[in-house]
C-alpha cells in the first residue's frame, strides 16, 4: 500500500510536539511538506523530517501528491485555510476550536461535503483510555441514572506552552477570538457530549483576571444542561499553577472519577461500598510524563485509508464549538442560553 502523503501548515508547538511526531510514528504516513510564515521554523522541521519547506500555505496546497494536511494555525485561520485545502483535494485535520463562528464551521462542513474529503477536528479527549472506559461503564447501565457532573481543564496558560511564549497569538483577540474557553473549554465540551449526550442549555461567567495586556478570557465557569436533563459545571482556566484535567460524574449507583487521582486514571465508587481503581494510560498533558500518543493522528489516517467517518467529524466539532459560543453569549447577555435559540438566531442573522 502506498503511504499517505501529508503536509503540516503551521510549525508552532502543537505541530512540533504532537502532529509531526505522531505522523512520523505512523507507518502508513510520509511527511512531504511543512509550512510556516517564520522561515526558520519551517526549515528546521523540514530538515528534521526530510520534507519540503514553505512560507506560504498556498504553495503547499498546490502539491498534487499531498493527500492530507494538518491545520495548526491561529484560530482565525482555521476555517479559511481548511476550506481552501478541502477544495484543493486534501483531507483536513484541523486543530480546535475548529472555527471562530458557527457560520465558519458550517462552511468547513460544506467544503468537506462538496469536495468528498475528510474533515476531522483534533479533539483528543475522546481517545483517552479513562474516558473510553468510562463511556463503556456508562453505556452498560451499571451507574444507573446520571444526576450531575463537574469537569475542569486548567493550566498556567499558553506562555508556558506556545512557541512564542507571552507574545503568542493566543493572547491576541483578533487572531485567537477566544481564550481559555476555546483552548481548553471546548475540549471538555466535546468530552461531555461524548460521554453524556448533547448540551442543550448553557449559563456562564467568563473573565479576564489572571493575564495582563489581553482581552481574551483566562477563566470561565459554565453551567450546562444535557438533552437528558443532566446538569453540571465546566471550568476552563489559564491560571492554575498545576494542571487539572479531571471529570467527575455523579450517578444513581456510582461516582466516576476520571483523571482525578495521580495514580489511577479512573476510579469508580459504587453505592454498595465497592471501589474499583483502573490503572490506565496517562492522559495527554503539556508536561513530561503524559500520554505519548494522542491517537488523533492515527484515527485521522485510519479514517482516510479505510474511508470511514472520523469520530470527531466537522459536525461533531461544530456542536462542541456551539457550547462555547453559547457560554460567551450567556456572559454577554447575563442570561441562560438555549442552544436551539442561539442556532436559530445565527441562521436568521
Amino acid at each position: 500500500m502506498n503511504k499517505l502523503k501529508v503536509g503540516v501548515i503551521g510549525c508552532g508547538s502543537i505541530a512540533k510536539r504532537r502532529h509531526l511526531i505522531e505522523y512520523q510514528q505512523n507507518e502508513n504516513v510520509e511527511i512531504v511538506a511543512v509550512c510556516d510564515i517564520v522561515p526558520e521554523r519551517a526549515e528546521e522541521l523540514a530538515k528534521t523530517y526530510h520534507a519540503l519547506s514553505f512560507t506560504g500555505y498556498k504553495e503547499l496546497l498546490a502539491i498534487e501528491e499531498i493527500d492530507a494536511i494538518s491545520v495548526c494555525l491561529p484560530n482565525y485561520l482555521h476555517a479559511p485555510v481548511s476550506i481552501e485545502a478541502l477544495y484543493s483535494g486534501k483531507h483536513v485535520l484541523c486543530e480546535k476550536p475548529m472555527a471562530t463562528s458557527r457560520e465558519e464551521a458550517e462552511e468547513m462542513i460544506e467544503a468537506a461535503d462538496r469536495s468528498g474529503k475528510k474533515l476531522m477536528i483534533a479533539h483528543n479527549q475522546r481517545f483517552v483510555s479513562s474516558h473510553q472506559k468510562a463511556k463503556e461503564i456508562l453505556e452498560s447501565g451499571k451507574v444507573g441514572k446520571i444526576y450531575s457532573f463537574r469537569t475542569a481543564f486548567g493550566h498556567r496558560g499558553p506562555e508556558a506552552w506556545s512557541i512564542d511564549g507571552a507574545s503568542s497569538w493566543f493572547f491576541n483577540k483578533e487572531q485567537a477570538f477566544i481564550g481559555a474557553l476555546g483552548d481548553l473549554g471546548v475540549h471538555k465540551a466535546d468530552l461531555l457530549r461524548y460521554l453524556l449526550g448533547d448540551i442543550v442549555e448553557v449559563a456562564a461567567f467568563v473573565e479576564t483576571s489572571a493575564k495582563q495586556n489581553t482581552e481574551v478570557d483566562d477563566n470561565a465557569v459554565a453551567i450546562l444542561k444535557t438533552e437528558n436533563g443532566v446538569i453540571g459545571t465546566l471550568t476552563a482556566s489559564w491560571s492554575y499553577n498545576a494542571s487539572d484535567n479531571s471529570t467527575v460524574i455523579y450517578g444513581e449507583n456510582a461516582i466516576l472519577r476520571l483523571e482525578d487521582d495521580p495514580d489511577y486514571s479512573l476510579i469508580v465508587q459504587y453505592k454498595n461500598g465497592e471501589t474499583v481503581k483502573y490503572e490506565l494510560d496517562k492522559i495527554q498533558t503539556n508536561e513530561s510524563g503524559g500520554q505519548t500518543n494522542t491517537h488523533v493522528i492515527d484515527h485521522f489516517v485510519d479514517s482516510i485509508i479505510h474511508n470511514k467517518t472520523p469520530l470527531i467529524s466537522g459536525e461533531e466539532g461544530k456542536k462542541s464549538l456551539e457550547v462555547i459560543l453559547a457560554a460567551l453569549e450567556s456572559n454577554e447577555s447575563h442570561s441562560f442560553i438555549k442552544l436551539d435559540d442561539l442556532i436559530n438566531l445565527s441562521s436568521n442573522a
